[in-house]
């Protein structure tokens, strides 16, 4: 009997649990070894000897330096496991927006028989074997320990910083967005930004240095599609896959996408001025697409949370001069208002997500914009990004 190692005890490794008649999970968290109410056997992470595992299947996001990879002698990934699957495989990935062009992919293609999955939320091993197509947000940590499975499309959306204490730095984390190139065989497509145009691979690439080139070159008129800013760069991403494999450009249907909550989410307070829930924006790329789409009128800017180690200079010089004030919350408001000290960027610092709220409230005007777009992550003060959204919206509403 194949003896199986899962490390991690989260959904990945439980949905992958059930492909096998035994298996042990090891998780960092777990101090005392328990069954669970399935029966398997989870052990502490230090109980984990290589000398009694014939395969380690790794959650993607347990970090390359913890000592589970490190005594592990069989590791693969959630996606090699799968990797001889049938369903033709898309996979995208990026900084941002991977999960609404993944979204919006799924929405032109579930006709097709298309499923979605992959970091989306649903793992790849309860995902249907038999399914047509399989269409996977796929992040850096799942591509950095996938060394066998390959898209047969591969979309990869402009990178910028991000989960760089992770991977070690910007050259490695761009390294495990590329990876996949290096599979790809000849008769698949991989679309990427025009800076990566020079990756070795076998697959067909196709490059774009924007969203409007891109439009062109695939023969989609741009005017006839509702998003804009950065989802004009989703929608014509999915759209691309749809044309390149059905050759079909569906504009009806694209429009009629609905987007989740979160990203750029617009509600009015009671006064009627615009106030804009971004709170999934968790790295510098996403808020600058944000202050982007909103250039036009003076931001009111909320910054700030755990910004995984990433230099923000980059944001800050992108607002030098222009019509923005900065209110910074969370563990990295220190560094924040350095930043802006330095740029000469009209900032306040903040007790909290409420208590910036409240300030901006004193001096927000009609037509002008107060948007949360924090360039950091969420768990030094929330629960997740889920939860800093929800608590925005609902002290917008409560503003009197």
């Amino acid at each position: 009997m194949q003896r199986v190692s899962l490390f991690g005890y989260g959904k990945t490794t439980k949905a992958l649990a059930k492909c096998f008649s035994h298996a042990t999970f090891y998780d960092d968290k777990c101090v005392k070894p328990f069954k669970d109410e399935s029966g398997y056997s989870v052990k502490p992470s230090s109980e984990f000897n290589p000398a009694y595992s014939d395969l380690e299947i790794t959650s993607p996001g347990i970090a390359p330096n913890n000592p589970l990879i490190q005594k592990a002698k069989n590791l693969i990934s959630e996606y090699d496991y799968f990797a001889d699957t049938k369903p033709l495989k898309v996979w995208i990935s990026g900084t941002n927006g991977k999960t609404t062009t993944t979204q919006m992919m799924q929405h032109l293609l579930a006709h097709r028989g298309s499923l979605a999955g992959g970091n989306i939320g649903t793992p790849l091993a309860e995902l249907d074997s038999h399914a047509a197509i399989w269409i996977l947000e796929t992040s850096s940590f799942t591509m950095h320990y996938t060394n066998k499975a390959r898209p047969n499309l591969y979309v990869l959306l402009p990178l910028s910083p991000d989960h760089l204490s992770w991977h070690g730095g910007m050259d490695e984390y761009i390294a495990a967005k590329l990876k996949p190139l290096s599979f790809m065989q000849e008769g698949e497509v991989a679309i990427i930004p025009e800076a990566y145009k020079n990756t070795p691979s076998d697959a067909h690439i196709i490059t774009y240095k924007d969203e409007f080139e891109l439009a062109e070159h695939l023969g989609i008129e741009i005017k006839n599609v509702n998003f804009k800013g950065a989802f004009l760069m989703d929608a014509i991403l999915a759209m691309s896959v749809d044309k390149i494999l059905f050759d079909t450009i569906d504009y009806e249907k694209i429009n009629s996408f609905v987007i989740e909550a979160h990203r750029q989410e617009e509600l009015h307070d009671i006064h009627g001025r615009l106030w804009v829930n971004d709170t999934k924006a968790t790295n510098l790329d996403a808020t600058i697409a944000a202050l982007k789409r909103y250039e036009e009128s003076f931001i009111h800017l909320i910054l700030g949370g755990d910004d995984k180690g990433v230099d923000l200079s980059e944001l800050f010089a992108f607002m030098k001069g222009r019509k923005i004030k900065t209110y910074h919350i969370g563990s990295n408001k220190l560094k924040l208002q350095d930043l802006a000290c330095e740029y000469s960027i009209e900032h306040e610092q903040t007790k909290n997500l409420a208590d910036a709220i409240v300030q901006i409230a004193k001096h927000l005007k009609r037509g002008e914009v107060a948007l949360l777009s924090p360039a950091a992550a969420s768990l030094d003060e929330f629960s997740s990004y889920v939860q800093r959204g929800n608590e925005f919206k609902e002290a917008v509403k409560a503003l009197s």
